[in-house]
């Protein structure tokens, strides 16, 4: 069987990191953290579970989590939140196929909570992301938001669910997504992107209908229209942002 590292970013996690080294126990072989100024018990917790912890200031997602990969021991790597945990169907998936692995990566299916309900529809699920992967076929994206892991080979699946459990308050998940719309946008900028009326009304339409009407949001009811409505929102805020980044801009060249 391959060895496996268990590889997490965190800050502020000491609330949810528990449950998630519980889920991993007896699979991993190592635990890497690499913090970015927690100042609550997480660094505590996990160096009970025995992680090895490296301090580093926030880099982007991307990148952050490009480093934890890079201080792994093994090549073999999975890589969780904070707020995420294994099913022990997922977790006996992951050491079936450790045993032979016949990809570079294996895409798994995270089941996301909201409202207080795991969301079976929508965005909500499955939303499938590459987790577990060789780093010498595969890695994380250099993206600070919305980063993930590049396989040129193709993906595996692995049957089970990850559960994202964020456990959040609907103003702190607010606040977070506005966080990543001042990323994004300045990405956007950045890389010379301009958006006109249409881009700003017609993404978030698109994808209000594209996720509450074509992948069945509407079937979760009342938490599921309302993670749609405030995604589309934030789709709307991000190109809103872009535009007055662009503004700023214009006014300040002659």
């Amino acid at each position: 069987m391959q060895k496996l590292s268990l590889v997490l970013i965190t800050k502020n996690a000491a609330d949810q990191l528990g449950p998630c080294l519980d889920s991993a126990q007896g699979l991993v072989d190592e635990i890497i953290v690499v913090d970015s100024g927690s100042s609550d018990d997480t660094l505590a917790l996990a160096e009970r579970y025995g992680a090895r912890i490296t301090r580093q200031d926030f880099l982007g997602f991307g990148p952050q989590k490009r480093l934890a990969v890079s201080l792994a021991s093994h090549d073999w790597v999975l890589c969780l939140d904070a707020d995420e945990r294994l099913t022990p169907e997922l977790a006996s998936a992951i050491r079936s196929v450790l045993a032979q692995p016949s990809h570079g990566a294996y895409r798994i299916a995270r089941r996301n909570r909201f409202f207080g309900r795991y969301l079976r529809h929508g965005e909500g699920y499955p939303d499938w992301n590459i987790r577990l992967f060789d780093r010498r076929q595969a890695n994380w994206t250099e993206h600070a938001v919305h980063e993930h892991v590049l396989c040129p080979q193709g993906a595996g699946e692995l049957r089970g669910d990850l559960l994202h459990d964020s456990a959040e308050r609907l103003a702190s998940y607010l606040e977070k997504q506005n966080r990543y719309t001042d990323i994004q946008a300045h990405a956007l900028f950045q890389q010379g992107r301009r958006v006109g009326p249409g881009k700003l009304l017609g993404a978030p339409l698109a994808r209000f209908l594209r996720f509450y009407l074509l992948k069945r949001g509407w079937q979760d009811g009342a938490a599921g229209f309302a993670h749609i409505a405030i995604g589309s929102f934030f789709a709307f805020v991000k190109y809103a942002k872009l535009m007055e980044h662009w503004r700023q801009h214009d006014e300040r060249t002659p």
